[in-house]
């Protein structure tokens, strides 16, 4: 055993001192995933050790108060961090499924992070084999899923294995966490003493969706270039809404109008099936991607013009939009509802800061519906009228699904495999 833990030290420590400037691509980026593959198996031997120094209950033995002071004196980390090892030893320990991806380096520490979090949160009365579902589904979402798309998948990851109980295990869940976020709403404004005043404060999934319509249209990142020929420096995202927030008063103050935000005056949307409307609300999902209750759809449905817009079972949009060039109105809301986001593999700009892109160009006589029409943020937009004009590019097309899929270029991917923006669709 002492051999080889030796042998592991010296071998980190010769990878730790290896000069990788000499490398060629290939090699460096070998040894980039060599090396993170490795870390991630070394942290299923670090959880391990963690439950087993646990369940020896070995800090009584040091007089410590708890495991998880005991882990932070002895490995000099905060009290946080040990927390979070001590939640995913007993994870890993639970579920043989994600030990054995994290321990062969299929999933990473910060997805078995997100993984034990949200098999955490899974009320407590519920079937054991309910838990052992959710957490395989979770593993072999992690294949595909990012840390924040496997985020996004596992707070609903109950309507995928156990739709029956779903809905009312998330309409208390719902309740609960909206009527603690508005008992705790709360805005500050603090003097510093240096001609700053910091702005701080605490807003409900509800309040937070109008702010940040409000804000978004006087903060899309679509300036940058004209900021650089004015002053030479482009601002930071969180000088951009700094610059909104004051601007969205200025307006009020003045009695004047909120500019238009992708065709439509600032709004907010609330996504729901097309029956419950009709009928009984279920719970929706803010154009934000945040859950609210029924109870909130309602009421926000009191206040709100009903867009009918068409969805069959699989939630694809069967209907909406009308003929025109620029996706305004119930046709961008329809855009909105199905893409979430930019449909650009990997990227996590929202809809707002979105451009409504014709797969097949207006001038060539590509109509404006939902068959020839995507989500694509100003960046990715411009790679796709880019690349698509030199003749090797990505390609998007509408799948049998009616979501948008992108196939990437020769150089990149010879098979040309589709690929899809699991950050906004995670399943």
């Amino acid at each position: 055993m002492q051999e080889t833990m030796q042998q592991l030290t010296d071998l980190t420590a010769q990878c730790a001192a290896w000069r990788v400037s000499p490398l060629p691509d290939a090699d460096l980026l070998e040894f980039l995933d060599t090396v993170h593959h490795a870390q991630q198996m070394l942290q299923a031997a670090l959880l391990h050790a963690v439950h087993e120094v646990r369940l020896r209950d070995i800090r009584a033995g040091r007089h410590a108060p708890s495991i998880k002071i005991w882990l932070r004196d002895r490995l000099r980390i905060s009290p946080r961090t040990a927390h979070q090892l001590i939640v995913q030893a007993a994870s890993v320990d639970r579920h043989g499924d994600l030990d054995a991806a994290l321990t062969t380096g299929k999933v990473n520490a910060e997805q078995l992070a997100v993984i034990s979090t949200a098999l955490a949160t899974l009320p407590k009365t519920l079937d054991p084999s309910i838990r052992t579902d959710s957490a395989a589904t979770l593993t072999g979402w992690a294949a595909h899923l990012d840390p924040g798309g496997l985020r996004k998948a596992g707070q609903r990851i109950l309507d995928h294995v156990a739709p029956e109980v779903a809905d009312a295990i998330e309409q208390r869940r719902l309740r609960a966490a909206e009527r603690d976020a508005h008992q705790q709403r709360h805005v500050t404004l603090t003097a510093v003493g240096d001609g700053r005043i910091r702005l701080s404060g605490i807003l409900d999934n509800e309040a937070a969706a109008i702010v940040t319509a409000a804000l978004d249209p006087l903060c899309k990142p679509d300036t940058v270039a004209a900021e650089l020929a004015a002053t030479g420096q482009a601002r930071t995202p969180g000088q951009r809404r700094a610059d909104a927030l004051v601007e969205v008063c200025r307006l009020v103050l003045a009695g004047g109008p909120l500019p238009d935000n992708g065709g439509d005056r600032p709004q907010i949307a609330v996504t729901v099936s097309y029956d419950p409307l009709r009928a009984a609300l279920g719970t929706g999902i803010l154009d934000s991607g945040e859950p609210v209750s029924a109870e909130t759809v309602r009421r926000l449905g009191c206040d709100a013009r009903i867009l009918p817009i068409i969805l069959n079972g699989p939630g694809q949009i069967l209907d909406a939009g009308r003929t025109r060039r620029t996706a305004t109105g119930p046709l961008r809301r329809a855009l909105t509802i199905r893409d979430k986001g930019c449909t650009f593999p990997g990227c996590d700009r929202p809809a707002r800061w979105c451009d409504a892109h014709h797969l097949m160009n207006w001038a060539d006589n590509g109509p404006t519906n939902l068959d020839n029409l995507a989500l694509l943020c100003g960046h990715h937009h411009r790679i796709i009228h880019t690349e698509t004009s030199n003749g090797d590019g990505w390609e998007i097309r509408i799948a049998d699904d009616g979501l948008p899929e992108f196939l990437p270029p020769a150089w990149l991917d010879p098979t040309r495999r589709p690929r899809r923006n699991q950050y906004h669709q995670p399943t």
